[in-house]
């Protein structure tokens, strides 16, 4: 779903441009005319969540400074842009040090308002994806970290919360790749054993001689190889919370000795003379229908309604297609991250292609797709392009494959006339970094060719070369000339 701007400002004539600019960016707007009016609307859990806020200093009562700080004061992690005719440095340094995230000067041209608002949700994004993954070491994630728009989810998330507040034994169910761990983490994180321990267990990957020493734990020589002891799952989950995946793949022996540690809160290690008490909390996670396992004899009729006392089950993915874009900008920031790429976001085409999928692998086929698109990228914006194989099966959308870099010439003084960039020959697109003798080479030398590159890649447009490579144009001819490059290999620059 599209961001959702709040613009806070007491002039009704400015509040109505700026709406109408962030509406032209494509992105969703609320008003305030107040600072306290701005915060109420950022703490209404009812209504949908503010992305970002444009905040005008200078108001009667409850000034931007003030809201500021009481953001700050109320844990409102919303990133805020502040605005104000007056652009003095001290006014800049006091807004950045009360949390703003960027700072404009009335009246705010478009394209200064449009770099600000994507630089700042961008930001957000990454600050809160950090804070994320902070929290999932820590053991201490929470139903807040969970990306729905969707009523169904909503519900389901509810009904976790619910859960969370007590010891009771939950099986959640749902297709592969909806987020039953990540859900799992969260009843951890709302629950009294936040920050424990919480251990994973992949019933469907253990192998089969060794499920009982893997989850039970054995002593040392109670079988062949056993040259140690080992705890075991179990015990490794004492205090906090175990997790058992693909709990229909549990074999039947393993079955019995869980069934006894849910009912007598204790454990049989292979070999061991007398049972282990063990404190854990248990969650179970299933992609099959535990009733038809139970029907055709696979699973324990009695275990299955041990485990089936508080049952939650999550939507797919395409049950809520509302949740794609945001969880296409978390992963996009991730990746980024990652991959140590600079991109912006994705254009309309793409969110469009990724809304119109039925995702059939759900939250995990997303990710990949993401991770892929990120890795071929090579502007500032994920197009089309970068998703070939959403694209071939969304009827409407053609497979678009980024055209091939022109080659280089093979004559190197037709190059150099051309003002081309030397560039790694395994590479069209990467710089060398290292000379002939194996040192660094120097940074006037890697921009000059940067230069040399823009000006054939986008065909001596001068505007374009500026914008992308994040100079002015008076910058921009001041180094060319320096070059030395001929006016008359401009072409229509000077357009």
């Amino acid at each position: 779903m599209t961001a959702l701007i709040l613009v806070v400002d007491d002039d009704p004539i400015q509040r109505r441009l700026l709406e109408a600019m962030a509406r032209r960016f494509g992105y969703n707007v609320e008003t305030a005319e107040s600072g306290e009016g701005a915060l109420a609307r950022l703490e209404a859990s009812d209504r949908p969540s503010i992305n970002l806020v444009i905040l005008d200093l200078v108001m009667p009562d409850l000034d931007g400074m003030g809201v500021l700080a009481r953001m700050r004061q109320r844990d409102i992690a919303v990133p805020a842009i502040a605005q104000t005719a007056h652009g003095s440095i001290e006014v800049v340094i006091s807004a950045m040090r009360a949390g703003a995230t960027d700072f404009v000067v009335k009246p705010v041209g478009a394209e200064r308002l449009q770099v600000s608002i994507r630089n700042a949700l961008r930001v957000d994004a990454l600050e809160d994806e950090l804070r994320r993954a902070t929290r999932r070491n820590a053991g201490e994630l929470s139903f807040r970290d969970i990306v729905t728009r969707a009523e169904s989810m909503a519900r389901t998330v509810r009904l976790a919360e619910r859960a969370a507040k007590s010891n009771i034994p939950v099986l959640i169910e749902g297709e592969s790749g909806v987020g039953k761990e990540l859900m799992a983490r969260a009843i951890q994180g709302g629950s009294e054993r936040r920050g424990k321990p919480f251990v994973i267990v992949n019933c469907g990957a253990l192998p089969e001689t060794l499920v009982e020493s893997i989850l039970f734990g054995h002593e040392k020589g109670s079988f062949t190889g056993a040259t140690d002891k080992h705890a075991g799952k179990f015990a490794e989950a004492n205090g906090g919370t175990l997790f058992l995946d693909e709990i229909g793949e549990l074999p039947p022996e393993a079955q019995v000795k869980l069934l006894r540690a849910l009912q007598e809160g204790e454990i049989d290690p292979v070999g061991a003379r007398r049972p282990v008490k063990v404190d854990f909390r248990l969650v179970s996670a299933t992609n099959q229908n535990l009733i038809e396992l139970v029907k055709a004899g696979r699973f324990r009729e009695d275990l299955f309604y041990r485990l089936n006392v508080f049952p939650i089950s999550i939507p797919p993915l395409r049950a809520r297609i509302c949740d794609v874009p945001d969880l296409a900008m978390r992963f996009l920031a991730r990746f980024c991250v990652e991959e140590g790429k600079r991109i912006r976001g994705l254009d309309g085409d793409a969110l469009a292609l990724l809304t119109a999928y039925d995702w059939p692998g759900n939250v995990r086929q997303l990710e990949n797709a993401m991770f892929r698109a990120v890795v071929l990228a090579d502007g500032d914006e994920l197009t089309v392009a970068e998703f070939p194989q959403i694209a071939a099966q969304v009827e409407g959308y053609d497979v678009r494959i980024p055209p091939a870099p022109p080659p280089i010439a093979a004559d190197p003084a037709a190059s150099a006339a051309l003002g081309l960039a030397s560039l790694d020959r395994r590479d069209p697109h990467s710089l060398r970094l290292i000379n002939d003798s194996g040192d660094v080479r120097m940074l006037e030398e890697i921009e000059t060719e940067a230069i040399r590159f823009a000006l054939a890649h986008y065909r001596g447009q001068m505007s374009q070369i500026s914008r992308k490579l994040g100079i002015g144009r008076s910058t921009l001819y001041r180094k060319m000339k320096d070059i030395g490059i001929a006016d008359d290999m401009l072409g229509d620059a000077a357009a």
